[in-house]
C-alpha cells in the first residue's frame, strides 16, 4: 500500500546504533509511521567513511540507522521501545557475534526531548530488572550521519537467506526471543504507556449490535452500500477527522475530502494508510478494490483510480462506516495529534 504524505506533516529523525545495522533496519522498517530507514555510520571523526574503514574499528564511527518518522503516527517513545527490544543492552563491547567499538550500542538524540525520553526509558529498563547486568547503552548527541553503501540498504530483503542465517548464527534471534517472550508489550517510557491505551480494537458482537444503527451494522458488518446523496457525510464540508464508527481508529481527514459527484464521501487518500486495508472484490462480477479498516475489519467502501491529482485515487466511503470528529472536538476526544493538519 502506498504511503501518502501531506505537505503539513513534520518529519522527525531518530538515530540508533545497535550492532549490525541490517538487523536494526528490519526491526524498524515496517513500523507504522516510519517513513524511511537508512543504514549508515555515525559518531566518528572521519568524513564519509567506507564500510571497510568502519569495520576496521579505526574511524570512531558506529554502525547505525537513521529513521525518518511521522510523529502523528509514531512517537519517539515507541521507537525507543523497539530499540531496546532489538538489542542486548548489557553488552559494553558490541553486539552478539560482532564485537568492537564500531558495534557498540547508542541512542543519538536530536533534541532535548529525545534525550530526556531516552534517559527515562533506560532507567525504566534497568528498574524492570529483566537483566542481571547493568544497562550500558550510551546516550549521545546526534552527529553527522553518513549513509552506508547501497548494497547495505534493505539487505535483509535483498539477501534474505544470508541475513536470516547471520541473525540466527550470531545469537541475536534466540537472545531476543528468550528475553522478551511474554514481555512484548511491556512499555519502557511513560509516554509510550499513555499511547498504549489508545489502541483501537473491535468490540464483541453484542456490543457492536448495541452500538450501531441498523444501517451502520449492515454496511460495516455485512458489506452493504448506503443510498447515495441520502447519507450523513456526503456533503459535509466541516473541518475535522473521520474515524471508524466501530473502533474509532483514524481513517481520513476533511482536507483530503472532495466532491466526486457520486453522492458518497470521497477522499484522495487515507490519513493513516496502515489503518486502511485493500482487498480484491469480485461480488459484482467485475474486479474492484474493497477497503476495510485494519483493527475493526469494518467494510468502508471501495477505492478507484479516477480521482484527482496528486494521488489519482478516489476512496469512495460509506458515511455509515464513519464517525466525524469536528476540529473543535478533536483534542478532547483524543485526536489532538492531528490538529497540526489544520495549522495548530
Amino acid at each position: 500500500m502506498t504511503t501518502y504524505l501531506s505537505a503539513q506533516e513534520k518529519e522527525q529523525k531518530a538515530t540508533f546504533a545497535g550492532g549490525c545495522f541490517w538487523c536494526m533496519e528490519q526491526a524498524f522498517k515496517e513500523l507504522p509511521g516510519v517513513i524511511a530507514v537508512t543504514s549508515g555510520y555515525t559518531g566518528g571523526s572521519d568524513q564519509d567513511p567506507s564500510y571497510e574503514e568502519v569495520s576496521a574499528g579505526t574511524t570512531g564511527h558506529r554502525e547505525a540507522i537513521e529513521i525518518i518518522f511521522d510523529p502523528a503516527r509514531m512517537n519517539y517513545a515507541q521507537l525507543l521501545d523497539t530499540f531496546w527490544k532489538s538489542i542486548d543492552p548489557t553488552d559494553k563491547d558490541g553486539q552478539f557475534a560482532d564485537q568492537g567499538s564500531q558495534y557498540k550500542t547508542a541512542i543519538f538524540y536530536h533534541n532535548e526531548e529525545q534525550k530526556k525520553m531516552a534517559q527515562e526509558s533506560k532507567k525504566a529498563l534497568q528498574d524492570f530488572k529483566i537483566f542481571s547486568k547493568p544497562v550500558v547503552v550510551d546516550i549521545l548527541s546526534a552527529q553527522v550521519f553518513y549513509p552506508a553503501e547501497e548494497y547495505h540498504q534493505d539487505y535483509y530483503k535483498k539477501n534474505a537467506l544470508q541475513y536470516q542465517a547471520y541473525k540466527k548464527g550470531s545469537g541475536r534471534e534466540d537472545f531476543l526471543k528468550k528475553t522478551w517472550k511474554g514481555r512484548e508489550d511491556v512499555p519502557l517510557c511513560p509516554l509510550r504507556r499513555s499511547v498504549a491505551k489508545e489502541t483501537y480494537v473491535k468490540p464483541d458482537e453484542k456490543e457492536i449490535k448495541a452500538k450501531l444503527s441498523p444501517t451502520q451494522y449492515k454496511v460495516t458488518q455485512e458489506c452493504s452500500t448506503e443510498t447515495p446523496f441520502a447519507n450523513e457525510y456526503w456533503d459535509n464540508k466541516k473541518d475535522g477527522i473521520y474515524v471508524d464508527v466501530v473502533s474509532g481508529e483514524p481513517l481520513f481527514l476533511s482536507i483530503d475530502k472532495f466532491d466526486s459527484g457520486t453522492g458518497w464521501p470521497s477522499f484522495t487518500k487515507p490519513l493513516e494508510p496502515a489503518n486502511v486495508v485493500e482487498k480484491k472484490d469480485l461480488t459484482l462480477g467485475a474486479e474492484r478494490t474493497e477497503v476495510r479498516s485494519k483493527n475493526a475489519d469494518s467494510h468502508l467502501g471501495h477505492v478507484f483510480d479516477d480521482g484527482p491529482a496528486p494521488t489519482g485515487q478516489r476512496f469512495c466511503i460509506n458515511s455509515a462506516a464513519l464517525l466525524f470528529i469536528s476540529k473543535e472536538d478533536m483534542e478532547a476526544k483524543g485526536y489532538g495529534a492531528y490538529l497540526k493538519y489544520f495549522g495548530k
